[in-house]
């Protein structure tokens, strides 16, 4: 299990988040929803070692993450495809895969894992020469994600994977995040898309100016009132 508890972060005098505690059990998909601003990007990147927490603990399977640096997370079995994708745009889609699983030595392995990134996104085989930065937006973002696969990792940390993507590319990312779920992988995802979100996730917390505000199943947050308001279109 991954567990937060009583996290602060501060980028100089701004306060991000304030005592933010969750819990991401094993082989499930929870979600993070709330506004911009709210601290859910935030919260991905302290759990990655990307920004560090001023106060409180983060632990997976009982062993203090709290103050390894980003590889040494990714070494604990916990990657995170950003925001923004940020693929290397120079170098070409299989390139940008092998750098994935550049915490890894076990050759037959990563040629395993790059035909199941394949398998999950036929474009990315069919452009698997190309130049990261030719790659249309959807293609990058499949990129982002089977780059951060590549890691074998066993939590993934998704951070709005759907964001600029046309309706029908952004059913698929839901549906690949089902499928990521069902071979045995914990999610934890952050979206603006709340409705698709709340969907697929077993648990949910909704922040709000750096604090959990609510939380719950996902199927119970979708019928919730004050979430149907907020974040639902009423």
């Amino acid at each position: 299990m991954l567990k937060v508890q009583d996290l602060h972060v501060w980028y100089g005098g701004i306060h991000a988040l304030k005592g933010v505690s969750l819990e991401v059990p094993r082989g499930r998909i929870v979600t993070l929803i709330g506004a911009n601003g709210a601290g859910k990007s935030s919260t991905l990147r302290a759990i990655a070692g990307l920004i560090r927490n001023k106060k409180g603990v983060i632990t997976y399977k009982d062993r203090d993450l709290t103050r390894l640096d980003p590889v040494g997370v990714v070494k604990s079995g916990i990657v995170m495809s950003p925001e923004g994708r940020r693929i290397f745009p120079h170098l070409s889609v299989f390139e940008n895969l092998q750098l994935g699983a550049y915490s890894r030595s076990d050759a037959d392995g990563i040629a395993r894992d790059v035909e199941w990134v394949y398998e999950l996104f036929p474009r990315l085989r069919e452009r698997r020469e190309q130049k990261g930065g030719t790659l249309s937006g959807g293609e990058q973002q499949m990129l982002a994600v089977g780059r951060a696969l590549m890691s074998a990792p066993e939590v993934v940390m998704l951070d709005e994977p759907s964001l600029g993507l046309a309706p029908l590319l952004v059913r698929d990312v839901f549906e690949i995040i089902k499928v990521i779920n069902e071979r045995g992988m914990t999610v934890l995802l952050v979206e603006q898309n709340a409705f698709a979100a709340l969907k697929i996730a077993h648990y949910a917390y909704v922040l709000e100016t750096g604090g959990v505000a609510l939380h719950g199943p996902g199927k119970d947050l979708l019928r919730d009132e004050r979430v149907c308001r907020a974040y639902l279109g009423g």
